[in-house]
């Protein structure tokens, strides 16, 4: 279906004009963070006046687009000529239905045709990649849509250990908070760091993140044949405070403890809680890297109530204690590197203390 473009002049004479595509139920955070970066450097002060920067929010229906999270956001205009943007960044959801519609495909294939910078946000990469736009491109996901757009797209190889990619005109980001990292980015490219700088500590942020930072979790075991192996590490990661006996993690997947631990061996080739404890201190270096908290917090944060149980896992796993990753930021993101292998060609760890 062939795009019906808006006889629309030129939106302004701003310095970065964007139009925004928003999945059904797509999700909020990540519009609000990118657009919100956007107004804070569009103005002079705190107004909220797109002077330096104007957006629009495209659409071919006269609903209002649903978010995830159930809150909707009216369009501002149809399908205008995408030559008037600078980006057209596609907002994804929910990975379910269509997510957008035909019309919607044609007029991104349009935007690319015409040297609009595409940006995919969350899974707005999944959109890009239906619509054919990413064949030979870098394409990064969250690790938790990793295996879903490995099913999809089987000959593309996805990139889920990055903040964000930029391959040419063409963008994608993980999502989460890195959305507004990523804001941050191209308002520098386009207005320079000044202005970045200004909408970045009106959010209170601490420091821009590039996209070549790791995620901070990316996971083992997502790659997993096994259905209920999946859905056990994402209940590992949701309960690493308070990490759960393994009992309790076979009876929430149905399983027994016996089942658990042979689908594990089976699939990942070691137990339930050895990956557990594995998780558990790489989210520790991750936070031992990123944070600014005492090594008896990240201890904490990540499961551990004796310290010294967790220096000594800790070390078994890196090689050294967390106190030289803290005072080394070399070594804390050469460690962290070997780290986040677990799912890109994992090296062969040294065996892991799981009690």
């Amino acid at each position: 279906m062939a795009p019906v473009f808006s006889p629309e002049p030129k939106v302004d004479g701003s310095r970065l004009k964007v139009g925004f595509v928003l999945a059904d139920r797509f999700t909020l955070s990540a519009f609000s963070l990118f657009v919100d970066c956007l107004r804070l450097a569009g103005d002079e002060g705190d107004r909220s006046r797109p002077i330096d920067c104007s957006w629009e929010i495209l659409g071919g229906w006269s609903s209002p687009a649903r978010s995830s999270c159930g809150a909707s956001v009216s369009c501002s205009t149809r399908y205008p000529d995408p030559s008037r943007y600078d980006y057209l960044v596609v907002v994804g959801g929910i990975l379910e239905g269509p997510q957008v519609s035909e019309e919607c495909y044609a007029y991104i294939r349009a935007a690319a045709e015409a040297g609009v910078r595409l940006v995919g946000l969350c899974t707005g990469s999944f959109v890009l990649t239906r619509a054919g736009l990413m064949t030979g491109r870098r394409c990064c996901v969250s690790w938790f849509h990793y295996q879903d757009f490995v099913d999809e797209f089987p000959r593309h190889k996805p990139i889920a250990d990055r903040l964000y990619v930029v391959d040419g005109d063409r963008i994608t980001c993980s999502g989460g908070l890195s959305v507004a990292d990523l804001a941050h980015d191209i308002v520098v490219r386009h207005l320079g760091a000044a202005v970045a700088d200004k909408s970045w500590q009106v959010l209170l942020g601490d420091r821009p993140r590039t996209g070549e930072r790791s995620q901070p979790l990316p996971r083992e075991g997502l790659e997993a044949a096994d259905p209920r192996v999946r859905r056990a590490m994402l209940l590992m990661e949701q309960n690493l405070f308070e990490p759960l006996a393994t009992p309790d993690l076979a009876e929430r997947l149905g399983l027994s403890r016996r089942q658990l631990e042979r689908l594990f061996h089976e699939t990942l080739g070691e137990g339930p809680a050895t990956t557990y404890l594995r998780m558990r201190l790489d989210y520790a270096m991750a936070l031992l890297r990123g944070g600014r908290s005492s090594i008896m917090e990240i201890a904490t944060a990540a499961g551990f109530r004796d310290h010294s149980h967790f220096t000594r896992s800790f070390r078994r796993r890196f090689g050294v204690p967390p106190s030289t990753v803290r005072r080394s930021g070399e070594d804390g993101r050469r460690l962290t590197c070997i780290a986040g292998q677990r799912v890109f060609g994992r090296p062969s760890p040294p065996p892991l203390d799981p009690r």
